[in-house]
C-alpha cells in the first residue's frame, strides 16, 4: 500500500487524539475547580442555578439556594465556582460597566426625560397623549355605541335561534303525528280488505 491511501486514515486517527486530549484537560480543569470549592463561596450549578456552598461532602455539596432554603446537589452538577465579586455583581443585579458613581445615571421617572413640556390636554386629562386629538372625547361615546350594537346583534341572533328551535319542534310534532294517523290507516285497512 501507498503513503496516499494510508493518509486518510492517519488525519482521522490524529483528530481523534486531540479531540479526546482536550476533552480531558476540561474534565481535569472542572475537577480541579470542583476541589477547590469551600464553604461560603458562589457557584452556578449546570442548570443554571446561583448558590453559596455551605458545606462540603465526599460527593455531595450542600448549597444555601436563597436564605434559610438548603439543597444538596452532587459535586458534578456545579458548573463554575465564581469569584466573589462576580457572585455578588449578580445577586445584586449590579451591571459590571457602570460599577461606580462616573457610569450613567438612569432617572427614575419619564418626567425627567421629557422635561417640564407637557401637552395641555394630557395635563388636563391626566394621561398621556398618543396623538387621537382628532377623536377627542367623542371617542368613548362611539365605542360605546359599538358595543351596544354588538349587543343587540347578539340578542337578535339569540331570539333567532330560539324561533328555528320552536319551528323544528312543531315540525316533528306534526310529522309524528301524521305518523301515527297512517300507522293507525294501515291497521284499519288491513282489516278491512280481510
Amino acid at each position: 500500500m501507498s503513503i496516499m491511501t494510508l493518509l486518510p486514515f492517519i488525519v482521522l486517527i490524529g483528530a481523534m487524539f486531540l479531540m479526546t486530549r482536550s476533552a480531558k484537560k476540561k474534565q481535569q480543569a472542572a475537577q480541579q475547580m470542583r476541589e477547590e470549592m469551600q464553604p461560603g463561596t458562589g457557584v452556578r450549578t449546570i442548570g443554571g442555578m446561583f448558590a453559596t456552598v455551605k458545606e462540603i461532602h465526599e460527593e455531595t455539596v450542600l448549597l444555601e439556594v436563597a436564605p434559610g432554603v438548603h439543597a444538596i446537589y452532587a459535586k458534578n452538577a456545579i458548573g463554575a465556582v465564581l469569584a466573589d465579586e462576580e457572585y455578588n455583581r449578580i445577586l445584586d443585579g449590579a451591571d459590571p460597566i457602570a460599577g461606580g458613581e462616573d457610569g450613567p445615571v438612569v432617572p427614575d421617572d419619564v418626567s425627567s426625560l421629557t422635561g417640564a413640556e407637557a401637552t395641555e390636554k394630557g395635563d388636563k386629562a391626566g394621561k398621556i397623549d398618543l396623538g387621537k386629538a382628532e377623536a377627542g372625547d367623542d371617542a368613548e361615546p362611539a365605542a360605546d355605541q359599538a358595543k351596544d350594537a354588538e349587543g343587540d346583534k347578539a340578542e337578535k341572533a339569540d331570539k333567532a335561534d330560539k324561533a328555528d328551535k320552536v319551528d323544528k319542534a312543531a315540525e316533528a310534532d306534526e310529522a309524528t303525528a301524521e305518523g301515527d294517523d297512517a300507522k293507525d290507516g294501515k291497521k284499519a285497512g288491513g282489516a278491512d280488505a280481510k
